[in-house]
């Protein structure tokens, strides 16, 4: 399966009155006030069954914000700031890179940059966008991340170097399946399971297509790909084509595994959208959503964000810039990112063979969690064939083994091909433009008047200093300050040591405090 399982358990006290607009589930009681907390916007949404011993969300709260005229319901992980630390006046957003969650922000409770920033007293939300992490699509909270593939059970099976335990977990999912339907089962033929299945995909995929092509999206690869599936379905749900009798003679199983197979359906049909989509519609839902919590006295946020998390900052400044609006950022810090990556020897031009195979055969998503996962084993192991990896992840001795492990099997996750088609043309002249092809985003970031600090590493394959500077010299030089870590005999500073090295906490945590500080009280 494509997808990671990502499940939570929550505490629950006595909810406020709700708004329809939003959730907020809360994961901690152990927070401070130390002012009067602003009526809530929130919807509170309190889980009751299907609770796990340990939470995947390992923040004080986590919100829900439902992104307008879409069916996604963005995941906001929220650090309250420490009582001990001085009063802010704005909160702080964070953005993660593309295919990637929260976890990256908070790998361990000694390394976590969120944690960092909220005890120097900010009032810290990490954004996880759509598809990412536990942002959900629909009303059904629990059938989304049912539908998902367990990342403990991914630990298990790598680790061990087989896939027993993940194998027993599977097992064991299917068999719950089995029992639930036993009487069922005894009492009605697996033709009519198989039709009841097939029929309910069918509703789901017209449903879908229906939407797309009232839209004028008539050349989705989603569409062209799913089309025929469904023409095919429905000819054999009216009966038009016979089973053969090898598949009504399969156990209850058959139809369990088959009803797996809906539900990876249904999660492809929603990996619809570009980086546009976060760039118009989920980070402004998320800031709307953070001002009305926090009721910042000037209205703005700060804002931090690593890699492509940082691309959409800069996209955003640019964006208001040539629309003549206000950002409302206080400040921004961007970690190893650029619009323009072509002066550069970035890695990522290894991948741009790729693009035009996937824009041929219309894949429609890459799981790049599930890729990375598989990788892994191979480039920690002997013969060692793809250690190469290792260094585009972090630095030698930059990170500590377990942590890199955690990050590398869970901090990645799935995301549409067209998301990553847009961004590729940061390779490209011009650097990053828009899904119309015909707005370049660099061309408009010296309008912005927004303080920005920019910070490169040293050893970022990825997003080397000369592409991060390449963005650089677009802002208005009084605005901007840059910074590479890891030159003159320091620790040197890989993609993720930014956010998650062993020296970050010494060396780079401080410098992004003090900028932000400055900018906060200005």
């Amino acid at each position: 399966m494509f997808l990671n399982n990502i499940g939570a358990a929550f505490s629950y006290i006595q909810p406020p009155r709700p708004d329809p607009k939003h959730e907020t589930r809360i994961i901690s009681p152990r927070f401070h006030c130390r002012r009067d907390s602003p009526p809530s916007p929130a919807k509170v949404h309190w889980e009751k069954e299907n609770v796990k011993a340990q939470s995947i969300c390992t923040a004080d709260e986590l919100h829900r914000v439902t992104v307008p005229n879409s069916d996604w319901k963005l995941a906001l992980w929220r650090y309250l700031p420490s009582p001990k630390a001085p009063l802010r006046n704005h909160p702080l957003l964070l953005l993660s890179g593309v295919a990637t969650n929260a976890i990256g922000y908070d790998l361990s409770p000694e390394s976590s940059f969120a944690r960092y920033m909220s005890a120097q007293g900010f009032d810290t939300w990490t954004l996880e966008v759509r598809g990412a992490g536990l942002s959900t699509y629909g009303h059904s909270l629990e059938k989304d991340e049912e539908c998902l593939t367990d990342s403990s059970e991914i630990d298990s099976a790598i680790n061990d170097s087989k896939s027993s335990a993940f194998e027993r977990a599977l097992e064991f999912k299917n068999l719950g399946a089995s029992f639930e339907s036993e009487d069922k089962y005894e009492e009605s033929r697996p033709t009519v399971r198989l039709m009841e299945v097939l029929t309910g995909m069918s509703e789901r995929l017209l449903s879908f297509l229906g939407s797309d092509l009232s839209e004028g999206r008539h050349n989705s690869a989603v569409v062209s790909q799913i089309k025929d599936f469904n023409r095919r379905l429905q000819t054999m749900i009216k009966g038009q084509q016979i089973f053969p009798p090898q598949i009504l003679e399969l156990p209850d199983r058959f139809t369990t595994t088959l009803e797996e197979f809906q539900k990876q359906i249904e999660l492809i049909v929603k990996y619809d959208w570009d980086f546009d989509h976060y760039l118009e519609e989920d980070v402004p839902a998320a800031m709307e959503y953070i001002k009305a919590q926090c009721q910042p006295m000037d209205g703005k946020l700060l804002a931090i964000g690593h890699s492509m998390g940082g691309i959409l900052l800069y996209a955003m400044l640019s964006r208001c810039g040539f629309d003549g609006k206000d950002s409302a950022f206080a400040s921004v810090v961007t970690l190893a990112s650029s619009l323009d990556y072509t002066p550069s020897r970035s890695s990522l031009k290894w991948l741009l063979p790729l693009a035009k195979p996937v824009q041929a055969l219309n894949v429609p998503v890459i799981p790049v969690g599930p890729l990375i996962a598989s990788a892994y084993p191979l480039a920690i192991n002997p013969p060692y064939v793809l250690s190469w990896l290792n260094s585009q992840i972090s630095a030698q001795d930059m990170m500590d083994q377990k942590l890199f492990e955690k990050l590398v099997l869970n901090n990645f996750c799935t995301v549409p091909s067209k998301l990553l088609l847009q961004l590729k043309t940061v390779l490209q002249n011009g650097g990053l433009r828009d899904r119309s092809g015909t707005f370049f985003y660099k061309d408009h970031l010296c309008k912005s008047k927004v303080p920005v600090l920019a910070i490169a590493g040293d050893q970022d394959l990825i997003c080397p200093p000369e592409a991060v500077y390449e963005t650089v010299k677009l802002i208005p030089e009084e605005l901007v300050t840059y910074k590479v870590f890891g030159e003159f005999g320091d620790p040197h500073y890989a993609h993720y040591d930014l956010v998650g090295g062993r020296s970050a906490a010494d060396q780079l945590y401080p410098c992004i405090t003090e900028f932000l500080t400055h900018h906060d009280m200005s």
